[in-house]
């Protein structure tokens, strides 16, 4: 079978090859997966060119973004078929950390996770592993969501637990910095938490454009633009209740904090750079009483109710997908993934 086999965290672009490798062997306990759709993300950037490296294996396969149909199951696993179509919640959390045990188990200090510790979905045949299944992490899927929408799930996932974090309800107004594949989820998801307006400051043309379509109040292109006065015209010169940060740019942390209304919140969703900090004027804080909050990954709940979504048709996931390769074409998808003029980049596999 085909699979992108990463080398190392080095010498990118030379770090990695589309290669035939055996296919894999289903066990008694496991399931074997036909990858039907393995969508790239900010962090597999991070992985091929070394920013990221934790839990990342020399020599495999990664991709965490995953749907397909199911090729074989082992004669131990019980409540699935072949053919059914699922999507797998990739982060498997120990359950006995304290991040897990204060309910924290998307920060677990043990998780392990498909496309990290376990081969990932950037190959033909995806093994799902016993510890895996056992924890409820493979949801089956109808037949009417196709597999990118079913990829996209995780990413989803993630930004409901941004969402949750964030506090996003009924009346708020909403800021989103970035309108890249996350922010345009987190625009659907603050108009369906119940948000009265949402804007959306980003630079490309046709991400503004997507933004609109997708229901965005406002967007902005702060380059042209003075979004501080736009948030101030939309809020009477309040600001606005909730800001989500959906790119990972240190220096506009501060400008952020800025918009905030007295008491709003700032998530700090996109994932920053490591090593580098953030100046900020820590009397807006103060003063503003304002709460800064993280996010990271997703609980299970996360995942399934992001699941439900999709099987509802209640979010538009098919609408941020914008190019589909084969896994022999890996080098131009992860090219055009790499320059940031494409919304989600999907490897497919028929």
């Amino acid at each position: 079978m085909k699979a992108v086999i990463l080398h190392g965290p080095d010498n990118y672009p030379n770090n990695y090859e589309v290669m035939d490798i055996p296919k894999s062997v289903c066990g008694d306990e496991e399931i074997l997966l036909h990858m039907r759709a393995a969508a790239l993300c900010g962090t597999d950037k991070r992985i091929f060119t070394g920013a990221k490296t934790k839990g990342v294996r020399k020599d495999s396969v990664v991709g965490h973004e995953i749907c397909g149909e199911i090729a074989e199951v082992g004669k131990n696993v019980q409540g699935f078929s072949v053919g059914e179509h699922v999507s797998i919640a990739n982060v498997i959390p120990c359950g006995h950390c304290p991040a897990c045990l204060s309910g924290r188990e998307n920060a677990c200090m043990n998780r392990k996770a498909i496309g990290y510790e376990f081969n990932g979905g950037f190959e033909e045949y995806v093994l799902i592993p016993k510890i895996c299944i056992e924890s409820g992490n493979v949801v089956k899927l109808p037949e009417d969501v196709s597999f990118e929408a079913g990829a996209l799930i995780e990413p989803l996932a993630c930004c409901i637990r941004g969402l949750r974090n964030t506090g996003t309800g009924f009346n708020d107004t909403v800021l989103i910095i970035g309108a890249g594949p996350i922010g345009l989820m987190h625009l659907q998801l603050s108009l369906i938490a119940g948000a009265k307006k949402v804007i959306v400051s980003e630079l490309d043309a046709e991400k503004r454009e997507i933004a609109k379509k997708l229901g965005a109040t406002r967007v902005v292109d702060s380059a042209k633009e003075d979004l501080a006065a736009i948030v101030a015209e939309e809020t009477n010169g309040t600001g606005v209740d909730r800001i989500v940060m959906a790119i990972g740019i240190t220096g506009l942390v501060n400008s952020a904090l800025q918009l905030a209304k007295k008491g709003g919140t700032v998530c700090l969703f996109a994932g920053f750079p490591k090593g580098k900090t953030a100046e900020i004027d820590p009397s807006i804080i103060h003063y503003n009483e304002l709460n800064v909050t993280g996010s990271t990954a997703y609980k299970r709940i996360d995942y399934l109710q992001a699941a439900d979504m999709v099987k509802a048709h209640k979010i538009d996931l098919d609408a941020i997908v914008s190019a589909r390769f084969t896994l022999d074409k890996f080098k131009e998808a992860l090219d055009l993934h790499m320059s940031g003029k494409a919304l989600k980049v999907v490897i497919v596999n028929q």
